[in-house]
């Protein structure tokens, strides 16, 4: 255990063995030293078996849905108990190629300043994926959620920090949370996921107090697929855990009134030369 660089954490929650199956190689594909938790928030523990694919898998069965964070959070605590230097969360629905675990380790060994990176992300088709953001104001939640496309398409352009073609590295306020390759040093500092939000924007919430005294960084020079299957768009459920995790978020943080949303907002709009 004492040689580990990297651990990682994939929450469960009665998913198909065969998309599990993909992630899993990924990140195991490493030529470092690592471990991955599978945290199981599923009803029953049918998925226990995918531990026995490789003696690096650590299963977890938690007999109740704890949400997204609250998951992860289970096998972060072990990472920190274990002194182990990174933390990377998972989403169920990624592939990449091995190398991308060990290019952002180097990277992250290079730029200790840095407490959390997410590298470009592409749909399968080979599309970008926006998920680098401005920190949103309850405005931009509400609009961009429930208009049409077509009438927000100003709006995306800059929330979403479109306009810099996504090519350049940029420290970020909001980065997804599909992928996050944390500093454990930064979330002894700042605290893990808020475990009051259940999911969604659990990511935002982590991300920005990390960026607060930390950079947090969108990483281009290596990519990752994601599914992104955007279920609160699909499923009424769903819907409603997304409205009340945002509700939490601004009670915590501030709805119309927000200074430190404005300053890191305006910081990234200026280094990234917007108009």
């Amino acid at each position: 255990m004492s040689n580990i660089l990297v651990n990682a954490s994939i929450v469960l929650y009665h998913n198909k063995r065969e998309q599990l199956k993909k992630v899993i190689d990924s990140f195991l594909g490493t030529q470092l030293d690592v471990l991955l938790y599978l945290v199981d928030n599923s009803a029953d523990d049918t998925l226990k078996d995918l531990a026995a694919l490789d003696n690096r898998i650590i299963y977890i069965f938690n007999n109740a849905n704890l949400g997204y964070g609250a998951g992860h959070n289970v096998a972060i605590r072990k990472s920190i108990e274990m002194g182990i230097e990174y933390h990377v969360v998972l989403n169920p629905d990624l592939n990449f190629e091995s190398s991308v675990i060990d290019s952002i380790y180097e990277y992250m060994q290079n730029h200790q300043d840095v407490g959390n990176l997410m590298p470009k992300i592409l749909y399968p088709n080979g599309e970008n994926q926006y998920l680098a953001k401005l920190l949103p104001t309850p405005l931009d939640w509400i609009l961009r959620r429930f208009l049409p496309a077509r009438f927000t398409q100003s709006i995306t352009e800059k929330f979403e920090l479109r306009y810099t073609g996504y090519d350049e590295v940029m420290n970020v306020p909001f980065l997804s949370g599909c992928f996050m390759f944390l500093r454990t040093k930064a979330l002894k500092d700042v605290g893990l996921f808020d475990e009051d939000i259940f999911m969604y924007m659990e990511d935002v919430d982590l991300n920005r107090r990390i960026h607060a005294k930390y950079k947090t960084v969108y990483y281009p020079e290596a990519h990752i697929f994601h599914e992104y299957e955007r279920g609160s768009h699909k499923n009424f459920k769903l819907l409603l855990i997304s409205i009340g995790s945002s509700i939490k978020y601004f009670n915590k943080w501030g709805w119309f009134f927000d200074k430190e949303r404005k300053n890191m907002n305006n910081k990234i709009l200026k280094d990234t030369n917007y108009v």
